[in-house]
């Protein structure tokens, strides 16, 4: 019997993943099971994101989606290990459209060295959908992350389809605002700042998995300043005050005394300039 015959004429209500054929049952992902990728993944480096992420990690050839209210918004912090454990095994990242040049000296500190960052100025929407896809079929880069905020859906489903051919990671970058709309990306994540002192709050939305009420909370610390909040502070050097002005008396910035003139003298003077 055939794989079709088999699917036909089985009771539906009998049909579970053991009772498909072995080559099927593996192809069956039951939605209040954590689901797995077929190709492999990368470790995010954060370890409550990993325990929370379908076999572990990034998921390599597949899209990611991560939503920002505004960009820069911790992206780095959360990507960084990740990028850094690819850079360091030979691999390069490609910025597309990426809305300010990163600052390399801090993500040098972190491990993703300036020379391994390829940046593609792209502005207008179709360039930065071209320059992704085209990408993305060079298998030249270990690593996309391309900032898409005018992307529509069935843009993103022919990225997603272009993303199944990619080795490497996959990272696409849009507004919050699409979260209520339906995407072929596997994993969506919404990034936002939490209260002082300010961590990054990483919102499941989407993933190959049960649903995700609460947030992963992790410590947004600028890139190369956590040391530096942790450390601690040396005590600062005892000040000194500038002494006070000398207070003078009252008494003495009184005016000097008139001088009293003879009458004598006055007639004099007055007789001179009359003359």
């Amino acid at each position: 019997m055939s794989t079709l015959q088999f699917l036909v004429h089985a009771d539906r209500s009998a049909i579970t993943p053991a009772a498909l054929p072995p080559h099927l049952a593996a192809l069956v992902w039951q939605g209040e099971a954590m689901g797995h990728h077929q190709a492999h993944v990368v470790a995010s480096g954060h370890a409550a994101l990993d325990a929370v992420l379908p076999d572990g990690g990034w998921p390599c050839q597949s899209l990611t989606e991560i939503l920002q209210a505004q960009a820069g918004l911790g992206e780095w912090r959360l990507l960084a290990p990740a990028l850094a454990r690819l850079v360091a095994q030979g691999g390069s990242v490609l910025l597309v459209g990426a809305p300010q040049l990163p600052y390399l000296p801090a993500l040098a500190r972190e491990g993703v060295r300036a020379d391994r960052v390829i940046r593609i100025d792209a502005e207008g929407a179709a360039e930065r959908l071209w320059a992704t896809e085209q990408a993305l079929k060079a298998h030249c880069v270990t690593a996309v992350l391309s900032w898409l905020p005018q992307a529509r859906a069935e843009q993103i489903r022919r990225l997603q389809a272009c993303a199944g051919r990619h080795p490497g990671l996959f990272f696409a970058f849009r507004p919050a605002r699409v979260a209520q709309e339906s995407s072929a990306a596997p994993l969506r994540l919404h990034l936002t700042l939490g209260p002082c002192p300010h961590p990054l709050e990483v919102h499941v939305i989407k993933r190959r998995g049960p649903l995700l009420a609460e947030p992963i909370v992790l410590p947004h610390w600028p890139l190369g300043v956590a040391d530096l909040w942790h450390s601690p502070a040396s005590p600062a050097p005892p000040q000194t005050p500038p002494p006070f002005p000398a207070i003078v008396p009252r008494h003495a910035s009184r005016p000097p005394t008139p001088r009293t003139v003879p009458h004598a003298e006055l007639d004099g003077l007055a007789a001179h300039l009359e003359a």
